[in-house]
């Protein structure tokens, strides 16, 4: 083994074998006809692909003709041993000849099968899902955006892992200032392990100790395709079904492809009712621990008898009353996801009606309250992603806290103070709270509802795009 001036070290097989000791999958082959070796991760690599393009042609050459196989554009020539067991760490093969090394890419793992979402399921429209493999997930994104202007840059984060990560964006489309900044916040990421997506937005975040999510992460190629052609840039991490999409805005994560694949009418429709799900969400439950506590005025005078006799058996405050409820809830919903489907279903369901009825009957709370947290637990399924739904059942429960302390002044704080800090949150320097906040009301059309299509003739203001106009009909 010799030193070079530049420091590469030339590769050999023995050094080879021993950067990769003790690992029980590396397969070592050799051909003493050829004075050839082959060394290889065999769950790695694709076994047809190992067999029809590198073993099968070994076998079957003399040794004057190696160098002929070996200079097919397959086989790249590496005098770096790093290179060398890089590539075999990546899913290639490493062939050493007599004077030479070549690394031949065979990467082929096994995976699952390309399948519909779990977690953003429509009713209408594409049902394929992401997968572990980057390149299915970026043959999915391929075959829906045919062109030579979607570009893909790849990167490596992660000291031990080395995980490949992939930015993607169209050329002349995208604003190359987000772009820029993306790859540049990636390559400066210092970690050991990086295994999924949503790991790695909270390291290019903004606003680490913010408690919204601020890339959007989605399972579904459609969609990641479209906010490719709203101008976005969008991250494919290697081992993670989901891809993350920047600049977001709040609203976004109140968008569902279904809004598109159906009539204006009924998309527009479906997205109010996700706001008004929201609204319940946050502060149904608040509401009710306000103006029980302190607002009894509020409540119509035939509503006030039955309110006054649910509550007349509850020895808590109202406050209590809730928070006990509200956890309860949180811990069946836990229980049920963590649990296999079928019993998990079970879970939800009866724990629910029998510790609601239980509760009543036993005085810990009372049938109104029921109601309100009830409402406010199947309104938080409506918003369509998991994290800023997650996100928001957390709000609710300090708004519960301030209601119960200051009443309708401390949940208009509560509220005064997120809406402060979702306007100091930006996303590569892009308002959060955009289109609200800068104003511009030409993007509502579809943000808050859905217009047909004619309507929606320019991208989301808030890429920045240099090519504003993505349609233009003749009728």
């Amino acid at each position: 083994m010799q030193e070079r001036d530049d420091n590469r070290i030339e590769p050999t097989l023995q050094h080879t074998l021993d950067e990769l000791s003790d690992c029980a999958d590396l397969n070592h082959r050799s051909f003493p006809e050829i004075q050839t070796d082959v060394v290889y991760f065999g769950n790695l690599v694709s076994k047809n692909e190992l067999h029809m393009d590198i073993i099968q042609p070994l076998l079957s050459i003399k040794a004057d003709e190696i160098n002929g196989l070996l200079a097919w554009s397959q086989f790249v020539e590496t005098d770096n041993v790093k290179d060398v067991v890089n590539g075999i760490l990546s899913g290639g093969v490493a062939i050493f000849t007599i004077d030479k090394v070549y690394v031949a890419d065979a990467y082929g793992p096994t995976s699952r099968n390309v399948q519909e979402s779990q977690t953003e399921a429509v009713i209408t429209g594409p049902h394929e899902a992401f997968v572990e493999s980057y390149g299915t997930n970026l043959a999915l994104i391929r075959r829906r955006l045919r062109s030579s202007h979607l570009k893909v840059i790849r990167l490596e984060v992660g000291e031990i892992t080395k995980t490949h990560v992939f930015v993607l964006f169209i050329k002349d489309i995208v604003n190359m200032a987000y772009a820029e900044e993306i790859i540049s916040r990636i390559q400066d990421v210092e970690i050991d392990s990086i295994q999924d997506t949503n790991m790695l937005v909270q390291m290019i975040d903004e606003a680490p100790y913010s408690i919204f999510p601020q890339f959007l992460t989605s399972e579904r190629p459609d969609v990641i395709a479209s906010k490719l052609v709203a101008g976005r840039v969008i991250g494919i991490v290697e081992g993670s079904p989901t891809a993350f999409s920047a600049p977001t805005a709040f609203f976004e994560f109140f968008s569902s492809p279904d809004d598109y694949y159906q009539r204006w009418l009924l998309g527009t429709a479906l997205r109010l009712l996700r706001f008004t799900a929201f609204i319940i969400t946050i502060g149904f439950t608040a509401l009710y621990v306000s103006v029980t506590t302190f607002h009894y005025e509020m409540i119509p005078e035939t509503l006030l008898r039955t309110l006054v006799e649910s509550r007349s058996r509850v020895p808590f405050p109202p406050i209590f009353e809730a928070l006990l409820m509200e956890v309860t809830i949180e811990l069946l919903r836990e229980a049920g996801a963590r649990l296999p489907t079928k019993v998990g279903q079970t879970i939800g369901i009866v724990g629910g009606i029998v510790i609601g009825q239980a509760a009543v009957q036993a005085g810990l709370t009372s049938n109104i309250l029921i109601i309100a947290v009830a409402s406010s637990a199947i309104a938080s399924f409506v918003i369509p992603s998991y994290i800023m739904s997650a996100t928001i059942r957390l709000i609710r429960f300090g708004l519960i806290v301030m209601a119960g302390l200051l009443g309708n002044f401390g949940m208009l704080l509560s509220l005064g103070l997120v809406i402060v800090h979702m306007c100091a949150i930006t996303n590569l320097g892009a308002s959060y709270l955009s289109p609200i906040a800068p104003m511009n009301a030409g993007d509502w059309r579809d943000v808050f509802i859905r217009a047909p299509f004619w309507a929606i003739r320019k991208r989301p203001s808030q890429t920045k795009t240099p090519n504003e106009t993505k349609l233009n009909m003749r009728r």
